[in-house]
């Protein structure tokens, strides 16, 4: 087992101030730094080399399922919600099995307790894929365990006992009672073992799969009575900004704190130590101004006179790294896959043809910046905050505080989009550290230049494929070296080469039908922070994959759909060893053999989304259709994308998505995810790109780092779902729908204008 997250030990950052070093001294010599540091022991291993989270699953109904007295359940989520629809699906998954009626039924979030509640961070699109079996086993539980208190009431067997919705029936006597009647018999009964339980039918579900239920908190949000990390607001709380290094890795050199405690409302300066390298999910250092509100914190941080020293990242500059990595893909890299003999098929080739594809750095820019709000006092802290990965930001607290993780508690608020952003614990660590430090508790408020500045980067990347062309002009080699700075690099000193989630991540996998392949990887240094970003090394891969196979069809005279087909081959399941897939091959964490690469659901939604769309049909001059699809989280997603030329101005005023995800549990959030990944996927076509310049971001808001803008969004989408029963396991939703809608629109905008472009973010204009 790779130990793919190394601990730094000896080097636990605390706050100091100004005025006094010994805190910091003594704390870093007395605890040690193992933060996101998970020993192999706490990994599960599958057959083909996949990774799953610490925490696993739980299964106690009775830590996440109560009844009381009037008839009330109780559901606790344990998985966070940013739209995704985690916090309505999981719990509906319980009310289903468990015969309660959805009118009655209290959603409750979970703190942050792995081992109490199993995995909790929410990414990776396995919130149903990893829970839904899970979530069914609790409420079938709770169910026998009423069924079980109404016998003994009765003096009857448990099978003379029915359930109904919400209410339990005598067979005998015909007597129904509430579930609230036995309610306090039942939750205290022993919980049944797994083998004595009976699930329902599927064809008797009532809400899993019927898509009738909206999101829980829809009310809530759209009213405004929804509550976010910045409307958590505690007695005597202070709110503090920072100033943080602008170069990743830089420090503070001298600081003059005088004139930031002259501005109204300022109470205290604070400075950060910059966390050891590599930087883990630890904060970034610098200097924090702490004051009566948000507004004097930064007219205080305005104030302050720091000198930097920018480190060893201080000459990174984009347009220099990319020649680097364009030289790099030119050179034989680290072999990942390798099938058949491709340098032979090359030789032979009557003819070859390469193309190269570029994707700029990337923020997620969630609509809430990062923030959370921390009481640190007696031994004991107490954080509220929008987090993905509320178990682990408990987790990372303690260590950095050197408390018993019983004495954190982490409260998760709703979070106004995540993207994997929120899946790092760092601005929770801001808080409690700063709490701790000044005594009351303490919001740190990020602004949207900081979130855009020191975000964990979508990785850069450069792809380069080759392809080789037989006399008939078939393909019968294809050559992809992926160059990009690893996410690894985050947590392993001096990593460089993308380990195998990445790969796996359209890469390793590319599922077309071609004898000889050979996948390598060119590595290169990071310079910025890599981290998780929605579908991760997915989008570059889809992005060069399917504009490859829309410019070889023109390049061949082909349409572009039949050339697609033709590439992905008859329908098959692939053998991952016969197709020299490595030995470490990922496949999102699950077993091969219950996921399997099937080209026939990956051709079936190409051809949905196609005939949907109306491909083939002659279109208006200055208007075009293109095509893509991609396998990812096991998930297939083709994307038809109509790009219509307005001036210059590039349009995208109508998208199908095909998405086969297995057994579609919640209809409802499955559409709504797809219509979000379209948006996304605009976005990222057209607009979203951070560059670098002497180590500094050159973007700071949504100025300079725009989004799909509601007079230019795609307004109508139309997600086709493929239905599969209930024997079809479900997959991920939450990401997949984000990788074809890039390649997709490059590839309508070609037929609609001529222009073939081959960097994202293409630009709004041609």
């Amino acid at each position: 087992m790779l130990q793919y997250i190394q601990a730094v030990a000896g080097a636990a950052p605390v706050i100091v101030r100004p005025v006094s070093r010994r805190l910091f001294l003594k704390s870093a010599t007395a605890s040690g730094l193992a933060l996101a540091a998970f020993p192999a022991a706490a990994f599960e291993t599958y057959p083909t080399g996949g990774l799953e989270m610490p925490g696993g699953l739980a299964t106690d109904p009775l830590v996440f399922v109560s009844i009381d007295g009037e008839g009330t359940v109780t559901i606790v989520t344990h998985r966070s919600e940013m739209g995704q629809g985690a916090r309505t699906s999981l719990p509906m998954v319980v009310a289903d099995e468990l015969d309660a009626d959805w009118s009655r039924v209290v959603i409750e979030q979970a703190v942050g307790d792995h081992d109490r509640y199993g995995n909790q961070n929410t990414d990776g699109s396995r919130s149903l894929r990893h829970h839904i079996q899970t979530m069914r086993q609790m409420g079938a539980a709770v169910r026998r365990m009423l069924v079980e208190a109404a016998a003994e009431r009765w003096g009857v067997a448990p099978d003379g006992v029915e359930v109904g919705l919400h209410a339990l029936t005598n067979r005998a006597s015909g007597e129904t009672i509430d579930f609230g009647a036995v309610a306090e018999a039942a939750m205290a009964r022993p919980v049944p073992a797994f083998e004595t339980l009976s699930f329902k039918d599927p064809a008797d579900f009532r809400y899993i799969g019927r898509g009738e239920i909206g999101i829980t908190d829809l009310r809530d949000i759209t009213t405004g009575e929804a509550v976010y990390g910045a409307d958590v607001v505690l007695d005597g709380m202070l709110t503090a900004v920072i100033a943080r290094p602008p170069v990743v890795g830089g420090t503070v050199k001298s600081f003059d704190p005088s004139a930031a405690l002259a501005v109204g409302g300022v109470r205290e300066v604070i400075e950060l130590p910059a966390p050891p390298s590599p930087y883990a999910f630890m904060p970034l250092g610098g200097i924090a101004v702490v004051a009566d509100n948000t507004w004097a914190a930064i007219k205080g941080r305005d104030a302050l006179i720091i000198d930097w020293d920018d480190g060893p990242n201080a000459g990174y500059d984009s347009a220099a790294f990319r020649a680097e990595m364009e030289r790099i893909a030119k050179e034989p890299g680290t072999v990942k896959r390798e099938q058949g003999d491709p340098d032979a098929a090359f030789a032979s080739a009557a003819r070859t043809f390469e193309r190269e594809y570029y994707q700029a750095h990337m923020a997620h820019a969630p609509m809430e910046p990062p923030v959370a709000v921390a009481h640190v006092s007696d031994g004991k802290a107490e954080i509220w905050a929008p987090t993905q990965n509320p178990g682990g930001m408990r987790g990372d607290v303690a260590t950095v505080l050197g408390l018993d993780p019983a004495n954190v508690t982490v409260n998760v608020t709703l979070l106004g989009g995540g993207f994997g952003r929120k899946s790092k614990g760092d601005f929770g660590l801001e808080a409690a550290m700063i709490a701790r430090e000044v005594g009351v508790p303490v919001r740190v408020q990020w602004t949207r230049e900081d979130d855009i500045r020191h975000s964990f980067m979508h990785t850069v990347s450069l792809e380069r494929i080759e392809v080789a062309l037989d006399e008939n002009d078939k393909v019968t080699g294809w050559r992809h070296n992926s160059v990009a700075p690893t996410i690894l690099s985050t947590f392993v000193p001096g990593a460089t080469g993308q380990f195998p989630i990445e790969n796996g991540m359209g890469h390793v996998d590319m599922p077309f039908d071609i004898p000889n392949i050979r996948c390598d990887n060119g590595e290169v240094e990071a310079h910025a922070r890599i981290g998780w970003w929605r579908a991760v090394s997915n989008v570059p891969r889809a992005w060069a994959v399917q504009s490859l196979a829309a410019e070889l069809a023109v390049e061949l005279g082909r349409d572009q759909k039949d050339m697609l087909l033709e590439l992905i081959g008859e329908p098959r399941v692939i053998d991952p060893a016969a197709s020299g897939f490595p030995e470490d091959f990922w496949n999102y964490g699950e077993v091969y053999d219950e996921y399997p690469i099937d080209t026939g659901r990956l051709r079936n939604v190409v051809e949905i989304a196609a005939a949907e769309s109306g491909w083939g049909q002659a279109l208006p001059a200055g208007e075009g259709l293109g095509l893509a699809v991609h396998r990812s989280f096991v998930s297939y997603v083709a994307v038809a994308a109509r790009v219509k030329m307005v001036g210059e101005l590039i349009t995208v005023p109508e998208m199908h998505i095909a998405i086969d995800c297995g057994f579609a549990a919640n209809p409802e959030r499955i559409r709504s995810q797809m219509e979000g990944s379209a948006v996304m996927g605009m976005t990222l076509a057209l607009h979203s790109a951070i560059t670098y310049r002497e180590g500094r971001v050159e973007q700071s808001n949504y100025t300079d780092y725009e989004m799909v803008l509601a007079d230019n969004f795609p307004a109508d989408v139309h997600t086709h779902i493929v239905e599969h029963p209930f024997s079809v396991h479900a997959a991920g939703v939450g990401e997949p729908g984000v990788p074809p809608v890039a390649p997709a629109i490059g590839n309508a905008l070609f037929n609609a204008s001529g222009k073939r472009v081959r960097d994202l973010p293409i630009g709004a204009t041609v």
